[in-house]
């Protein structure tokens, strides 16, 4: 099936208008402790996607992408994030693209689920020339275990557009899955999964759904720190076909205490 998938993409040519690789992604349930900071770079770049502009909008071949993410804790049980999304690609120069903030809250653990659970609230905007829909609403709900040396979480994201074309066509589903294994105590690798499935009232066929797998390799060699790099490959004709992305985070603590509490 992935292989027939990725024949597929060496045939067909990219239809997706847009696609929103600007935080490539899964989130955990954990949440950044009270009185820290954490600021993240997210950087990617699309070695092989859309190569023509469509309905005003930018070709996502060869865009390099930085997002500057931060998030600070507010209680044991919540947080909020704040992006600064930001496209460079020859022709256009550095452009600014928009900003979504980030509410999250979490289940604490002191209730003692078997699974992690946070649920994030994300509105923002972005220019026409990156997303013809520019004001959008996503519901993430964050689950995710820990068992021995693996890791899996689930991220059944829900988005709607408020403001553009797509504004009509309701919620849509985009889901996002983890699964990592710790080979060292500061070194895992994995596979990320992400789509975009369309509207839940009318999911379109498979070719113009976004699906991409990543692999990716995740390096914790200090709890202030985190890196996360990967290569990840569209599994439809609708996705860009070949993205490289880096994550790499600081956490820096305001309060008297240790960020490492």
């Amino acid at each position: 099936m992935l292989a027939a998938a990725l024949l597929d993409l060496s045939l067909l040519p990219v239809l997706a208008n847009a696609q929103g690789n600007y935080e490539i992604q899964v989130y955990g349930s954990e949440l950044v402790p009270p009185q820290n900071l954490m600021v993240e770079l997210h950087s990617n770049y699309t070695v092989e996607g859309q190569t023509q502009t469509l309905d005003g909008v930018y070709p996502t071949q060869h865009q390099e992408h930085e997002t500057v993410e931060l998030t600070e804790g507010l209680t044991d049980w919540s947080e909020v994030g704040f992006y600064i999304f930001t496209s460079e690609q020859d022709g256009h120069g550095v452009q600014w693209v928009g900003d979504h903030i980030r509410p999250r809250v979490s289940v604490p653990q002191s209730w003692g689920w078997p699974v992690g659970v946070s649920v994030s609230t994300e509105i923002g905007f972005q220019r026409t020339a990156y997303s013809p829909d520019t004001w959008t609403w996503e519901i993430r709900p964050i689950i995710d275990k820990s068992i021995g040396r693996w890791y899996l979480a689930v991220n059944p994201a829900l988005e709607r557009t408020l403001h553009g074309p797509d504004v009509h066509q309701g919620w849509g589903f985009a889901p996002a899955l983890k699964v990592g294994y710790d080979f060292t105590q500061g070194v895992s690798g994995g596979i990320e999964y992400y789509a975009d499935y369309g509207p839940l009232n009318n999911i379109p066929p498979l070719h113009e759904q976004q699906q991409q797998l990543f692999l990716v390799t995740d390096l914790n060699v200090s709890p202030l720190w985190e890196l996360n790099i990967g290569v990840g490959v569209g599994a439809t004709r609708s996705t860009d076909h070949l993205i490289v992305k880096c994550i790499l985070g600081r956490r820096f603590d305001w309060g008297r205490h240790s960020a490492v509490d």
